[in-house]
């Protein structure tokens, strides 16, 4: 069977990281086109991933060279590219969020119910190996009845002042994954958000009127309890931490070490950091979903699918919305608008 051919919408970073897996044949693609449609982005991207890079993003949809579509644009643009590639009848991979509003979500929903193509969020963390070892520790029932998931994950810097943001913020942007991995964790669902948010270390955000900082707590259907903390700066380095404790025992992922090197002396005991950031620490991750993505191209099951993209995005608003309001937020409460 010849490699389906792949076209990247959004040559910026996640554009770029997925063209550069795609370039080296992970899952048997073959890259054909990136579309992007700065100049400079353009230009700075054709010779890193060695294929076409073309402002027009519609005219790759006609070509029946191409059976995949990767969805990496900015958030703003996923609506109508995801749609466009579905009744183009495209298999379609969108990086996170699948839509900027729970409306347009739907509409790619319901888009995706009239195609016979399939649709794979970008929720990495589900595929790196140390989460799934986790996942199933509590799949198994190792742990017994799961009663608290912690996550803890903050970046080693803010993002730089050209950085697009989301309409909701640090909890579209990032806290989404987060979401996504204690629902992936406990297969359960949320049914009440908590959140706190605070400026503390980025002026931009603040300016924005977004936080840097962040805490929720979830509430699931089980009566299992999570907790959720987020910043947009970690001096150690991209810190990313996950624990289910359960009534049979604890289980965790700490933060992986590039080296297995340490020294211990009269000051104590050092140990190389951790990854400076999501690319380096998730690589795999970012692999195996690309494998993952080509399994359910040859009829095997949607790792990451809409409906868990749209659940993400709601716990998102959710969180969003009780800072706003400084209460409590019934998921229920966030509807299409």
């Amino acid at each position: 069977m010849s490699a389906p051919g792949v076209a990247v919408f959004g040559a910026g970073r996640m554009g770029t990281l997925h063209a550069g897996n795609l370039a080296r044949g992970v899952g048997g693609f073959r890259l054909e086109v990136m579309a992007d449609p700065d100049p400079a982005t353009r230009s700075r991207v054709a010779d890193l991933v060695g294929a076409p890079v073309t402002a027009d993003w519609q005219s790759t949809l006609g070509d029946p060279g191409i059976a995949a579509v990767f969805v990496c644009s900015t958030t703003a643009a996923h609506h109508e590219q995801v749609i466009a590639s579905l009744e183009a009848g495209k298999q379609v991979f969108c990086e996170k969020p699948l839509a900027g509003t729970l409306r347009e979500t739907d509409d790619i929903v319901a888009a995706l119910t009239r195609s016979d193509s399939v649709l794979q969020v970008g929720f990495q963390r589900r595929f790196d190996p140390h989460v799934r070892a986790l996942a199933d520790a509590v799949r198994v029932g190792r742990l017994g009845r799961p009663l608290l998931v912690r996550v803890s994950s903050r970046d080693p810097a803010p993002p730089p002042p050209d950085y697009p943001r989301s309409p909701g913020g640090i909890f579209i942007d990032s806290t989404i994954h987060d979401f996504d991995v204690t629902r992936f964790l406990l297969d359960d669902e949320v049914e009440e958000v908590t959140s706190m948010g605070s400026s503390l270390v980025d002026p931009v955000a603040a300016a924005a009127g977004d936080h840097d900082t962040a805490v929720t707590l979830l509430r699931f259907a089980s009566g299992a309890l999570g907790a959720v903390d987020n910043c947009r700066l970690a001096a150690q380095g991209y810190d990313q931490r996950v624990e289910v404790h359960g009534s049979a025992g604890m289980a965790s992922v700490g933060n992986p070490e590039p080296l297995a090197f340490a020294v211990a002396d009269t000051h104590g005991s050092h140990r190389p950091p951790p990854p400076y950031f999501f690319v380096e620490r998730y690589a795999v991750a970012y692999a195996a979903e690309v494998e993952a993505f080509r399994v359910a191209l040859d009829g095997g099951p949607v790792a990451a699918t809409a409906a868990d993209g749209r659940a993400a995005l709601r716990l998102a608003l959710a969180a969003a919305r009780s800072v706003e309001e400084r209460r409590p937020v019934r998921v229920e409460e966030v509807l299409p608008t």
